[in-house]
């Protein structure tokens, strides 16, 4: 009896369908409440973010036309969910009647497919377009229960990796740089009161314009180590530790590190650039480009961080932006530099198994690009 229920037409389709998505295609399951008879699974680097398996039978226009309403209703939660503008599904149909009109692919977003057997997924033109290797995929050697019993190990395999990925990645770490970021900043605050020199420290290591034009570079980098009062200090030490202990856990450290100092400087270019003759000291700029940096991993994780993504991190750069436009003494040039740069040099430096090498590229090419800009607009133009 066992046998003959894997031999099952449908039953052996959706399990070579699910083989190739989720081992091939690192497609994942999405949970969904109160649907029947239905597979959905979800890649959001493919093209075609979405794919369906429908094992329901459709035997007549309307059953159709309900499912085509009942899934354009779940993508716009799905979009929402992962902040996505646009998702194309493939809904893969095993047990559609003759009876449903011919022309099932009138949406562009949502394609249709109709699949009887596997000579039908050979045979058409928008599954080779798509997913050209699939008809190949789908050959076994196994058959019955080996068959099933081959496809459950496959997959079991592909989500033990997956699931060993994500905890490597989301399992607490000690964040030893943060430690040591915040020590430093503490370092040029205190020492220099307890030895009197905290004015002459400020004046010679500040980001300022004409110093830093007249050659003192260094000011770039040493001025978001230094703080104006023990509040500043303390903001964004707690800032950098909430903030930096998950960049250095999610990215790792010598990513965490180039982020951090990159972002202070492009903060600081843009501010001498549009900051006038004001003196600017702090290392917001760099944590707005932490904040930028875990933007851009949450975009990657945004099926997992989607939420986060959309209720505290947007959230949390808008309030600070709009709270630096509005109070005074606050450098939001420095902000918005180092959000800029945060963002664009994890670009370049890449996400683990979600970055492209294409991707990493372009990034860098951004980079350089913005970085140069900054340099003419602060070295050139202000001057």
């Amino acid at each position: 009896m066992e046998e003959d229920i894997m031999m099952d037409r449908k039953n052996v389709l959706t399990m070579k369908l699910l083989h190739y998505f989720i081992t091939e295609k690192n497609y994942n399951p999405i949970i969904l409440q109160g649907v029947e008879n239905e597979i959905w699974l979800e890649n959001l680097e493919e093209n075609c973010k979405v794919v369906r398996i429908v094992s329901n039978y459709i035997h007549n226009d309307e059953q159709f036309d309900f499912d085509v309403f009942k899934t354009k209703r779940i993508v716009k939660k799905i979009k929402k969910k992962t902040l996505s503008l646009s998702i194309n599904v493939m809904s893969i149909f095993l047990d559609m009647s003759d009876n449903v009109k011919e022309d099932i692919n009138i949406d562009p977003k949502l394609i249709c497919i109709n699949v009887k057997d596997e000579k039908d997924i050979q045979n058409s033109s928008i599954i080779k377009n798509i997913f050209p290797d699939l008809s190949k995929k789908m050959v076994y050697t196994e058959n019955g229960v080996e068959l099933f019993m081959k496809i459950t190990s496959d997959i079991n395999k592909h989500n033990k990796e997956d699931a060993k990925k994500l905890e490597e990645i989301f399992k607490s770490k000690v964040p030893y740089i943060t430690y040591f970021l915040i020590i430093i900043n503490c370092i040029f605050f205190f020492v220099p009161i307890l030895f009197g020199q905290y004015d002459d420290i400020l004046s010679k290591f500040w980001i300022y314009g004409p110093k830093i034009r007249g050659g003192e570079y260094y000011r770039l980098l040493t001025g978001i180590f230094l703080h104006g009062s023990i509040m500043h200090l303390l903001l964004n030490c707690y800032s950098l530790y909430i903030i930096g202990s998950q960049i250095e856990s999610f990215l790792g450290k010598w990513k965490y590190i180039i982020i951090y100092l990159f972002s202070g400087i492009t903060g600081a270019l843009l501010s001498i650039t549009l900051n006038g003759m004001i003196p600017s000291i702090g290392a917001s700029g760099a944590i707005f480009g932490l904040m930028g940096s875990l933007l851009y991993f949450g975009y990657y994780y945004r099926v997992y961080l989607g939420n986060v993504v959309k209720s505290q991190i947007i959230p949390l750069i808008v309030l600070e932006l709009s709270m630096g436009f509005l109070s005074t003494g606050v450098d939001n040039f420095a902000h918005i530099g180092g959000l800029v740069g945060g963002i664009i040099i994890t670009m370049a430096l890449g996400v683990k198994d979600k970055t492209t090498n294409f991707e990493k590229v372009n990034g860098w090419i951004v980079t350089g690009i913005f970085f140069i800009f900054l340099i003419f607009m602060a070295f050139v133009l202000a001057n």
